[in-house]
């Protein structure tokens, strides 16, 4: 695969022959094959999923966005000085998005201490669109966009003596996978920063459940919309025919599990039909879309630990809302 295709294999192999579209309607088979009924938030991210994520982000409720860029705002300088304390690096972003948060990092880090940006997403226009914007804000700045599954291909590590490699996952996704799920992801950022590479990740910490209630369910119903998108893009890429008004968005905290859970619950006794096969769903029967776990620091570093990275530094908002925490990865024998 080159950059943007988006085309690859089970085993992360590059392939012209298995679109990504096979791997979307693979998975939504299984997941509406399995009980209780499941989808992966990954799904939601075509361009107007990561177009309604990124509105998402700009509301009052969803404190995790500004909170996460205040940290930056007030740290980037101390942060992009840990980065850069053995010489340059070259920075890769799983699911990049618009890259908001990124920019304020770039920036501090300067074309003295980053020689390369590669932004990983699954929404292969919307990546395209903001490595453009990236180069004309950024003229200096080398972008390198790379369309992929990032929990299935990152790119492989550069070059040690040129640049150490730092994987930056913000925005606190590691807690959209549950922690099995989680300790082998941290895995692959291992392997695709490489020896005495760099971890930058960010993590949702525990907080008071209304608060976490209000984020996921905000008043103009944006949440809804962005939770709904994955049966809309199953209906226009998969050929589903899901009735969306005949399921509503639904999400609440569970703290035995300490995680977020976000469903969409149908509203009557309804058939769906996909691949060839028929899906029953009964009135009230949901779909779970996505599963947000929420960390204390003494959890966080000991998932980093059994993923064989060291947490070396974090930074924390003044309330103590989220931390972005820095790992290493061992350094070559």
């Amino acid at each position: 695969m080159t950059p943007l295709d988006g085309t690859h294999d089970r085993t992360g192999a590059r392939s012209p022959l298995e679109p990504a579209a096979a791997d979307f309607r693979d998975d939504a088979m299984a997941g509406l094959r399995s009980t209780p009924k499941r989808l992966s938030p990954k799904y939601f991210y075509d361009t107007e999923g990561s177009q309604l994520f990124d509105a998402i982000c700009e509301l009052p409720e969803y404190y995790v966005t500004r909170t996460e860029l205040s940290i930056l705002e007030a740290e980037a300088g101390a942060i992009a000085s840990r980065l850069a304390a053995g010489g340059p690096c070259r920075v890769v972003e799983p699911g990049a998005g618009s890259g908001t948060k990124t920019r304020l990092l770039l920036r501090a880090l300067g074309p003295e201490r980053c020689v390369d940006y590669v932004p990983v997403d699954i929404a292969g226009e919307h990546l395209e669109r903001t490595a453009v914007e990236l180069r004309a804000e950024l003229p200096w700045l080398r972008v390198t966009p790379f369309a992929a599954d990032f929990s299935l291909e990152l790119p492989l590590p550069g070059d040690r003596a040129r640049a150490r490699t730092v994987v930056y996952f913000p925005g606190s996704t590691i807690g959209n996978f549950d922690p099995a799920d989680a300790e082998r992801l941290l895995g692959r950022f291992r392997e695709a920063a490489g020896p005495d590479g760099l971890v930058l990740l960010g993590v949702d910490l525990k907080k008071d459940p209304a608060e976490l209630h209000a984020a996921y369910n905000d008043a103009r119903g944006v949440t809804a919309r962005f939770n709904k998108n994955v049966l809309r893009r199953m209906n226009v890429e998969l050929g589903t025919d899901f009735d969306l008004d005949a399921f509503h968005h639904y999400a609440f905290y569970a703290p035995a599990h300490g995680r977020i859970e976000m469903h969409l619950v149908s509203v009557r006794r309804q058939e769906v039909r996909l691949g060839g096969e028929v899906f029953t769903f009964e009135d009230g029967e949901s779909i779970c879309t996505e599963r947000s776990y929420k960390y204390d620091l003494a959890t966080a570093e000991r998932l980093g630990r059994s993923a064989g990275l060291a947490l070396v530094d974090s930074w924390r908002d003044a309330e103590r809302r989220f931390a972005v925490l820095l790992f290493r990865a061992p350094a070559p024998a």
